[in-house]
């Protein structure tokens, strides 16, 4: 049996980031991704937006990453060359009980570390952006717009500069927690079995079942496996925003706003789907929904202006009725395996707190042997 030091479960981008972490730090890592590429699953259906750390919990793994992550991804991006724009956002208010809140989210980014939302008028909103009608909005200036599978590729490229290996087309059929080390048997067109001094499971949707199916690891530790999918639709026809447009978030999600991408096309999503198994389709009918939401901020939306664009699902650990669950990263201490960190719950903002989490992996999984 072949002996490994590092193996990384999952090639999403936080699964390439904490490849690259743990390479930079002397680690040699192998990747094991049972699709043909990097990042084919949440890691490439999303809103591609750079997030400030406005909405989450004060001190919870989300707002602590995510506004750690933030600066981070900033700065990689200017050094890498990685397309981004930090445009910034408008969160608005679309009538007059919303307004409290906004004054409650302000306070909530203060304490998260993000003190630079500047309150607005529904006249101010006007001169920055005529189309949209609200009873009062906050402007994000540090949220902005990034090319994912860019940074994604950027990622790959430092952790295989820094000696690191993806195999690609290569799921993890099972696995088993010995005293020696983890022992990981994987699939694929060349099946192997490798013991592991560290494993690290970035497995997205999947990181639940994939750490269930490694014999030792407590199944009282493993968060329920659930999906919520988010559909987004295309606007035909020129679009007026130069600003991101978000409503007020609902338990959820951050509401149907509208993003821009790198190219200047508008997309509205995404909306919340709960659904048993993984499907990316875009029912047309769930457009009606888009209307509605979209004209409480653009109320001169042309109809028929909307099309299916794309589908993304976020990897949830609580459920509809449940509060939303913060970010897990369960070491040792966790579940009792020696070796083995598991990543649970990975959703937005996860491309922006990427960098953030590699680095509280790396340091959980120690140094070089």
């Amino acid at each position: 049996m072949e002996s490994l030091d590092c193996a990384v479960i999952g090639a999403g981008v936080v699964g390439l980031a904490v490849a690259r972490a743990l390479a930079l730090a002397g680690r040699e890592v192998v990747v094991l991704e049972k699709a043909e590429a990097i990042g084919t699953e949440t890691s490439s259906r999303n809103s591609e937006v750079i997030h400030a750390g406005i909405y989450y919990p004060t001190g919870s793994l989300k707002a602590v990453s995510c506004v750690a992550g933030k600066h981070r991804l900033y700065e990689y991006c200017r050094a890498r060359g990685v397309p981004f724009r930090d445009c910034g956002k408008l969160i608005v208010a679309t009538d007059p009980e919303q307004v409290p809140l906004l004054d409650a989210l302000r306070a909530k980014a203060t304490a998260n570390g993000v003190p630079d939302l500047v309150a607005l008028t529904p006249a101010e909103v006007a001169r920055m952006e005529p189309a949209v009608r609200c009873a009062a909005a906050l402007f994000s200036p540090s949220t902005g717009i990034i090319d994912s599978h860019a940074f994604m590729l950027a990622l790959q490229g430092d952790a295989e500069a820094a000696g690191a290996m993806i195999a690609f087309e290569t799921p993890l059929l099972r696995g088993r927690a010995e005293a020696a080390g983890i022992v990981l048997e994987t699939g694929g067109a060349e099946p192997m079995t490798v013991r592991c001094r560290t494993v690290v499971v970035s497995a997205g949707l999947h990181a639940p079942s994939v750490a269930a199916s490694i014999a030792g690891v407590p199944r009282q530790t493993v968060p329920p496996q659930l999906y919520a999918k988010g559909n987004y639709f295309s606007l035909l026809g020129r679009q007026p925003f130069g600003r991101l447009v978000y409503p007020m978030p609902d338990r959820h999600g951050l509401g149907v706003h509208v993003t821009i991408d790198l190219g200047g096309q508008a997309r509205f999503g995404p909306d919340v789907e709960w659904i048993e198994e993984i499907d990316y389709d875009v029912d047309p009918r769930r457009c009606e929904g888009f209307y509605a939401a979209v004209r409480n901020y653009w109320p001169e939306l042309p109809d028929g202006a909307l099309v299916p664009a794309y589908s993304g699902i976020r990897p949830k650990i609580s459920g509809p009725r449940e509060p939303a669950a913060d970010y897990r990263i369960d070491g040792p201490a966790d579940h009792g395996v020696a070796g083995l960190v598991c990543l649970y719950g990975i959703e937005s903002p996860g491309i922006t707190a990427a960098l953030a989490l590699a680095d509280r992996v790396a340091a959980l999984a120690g140094p070089p042997g």
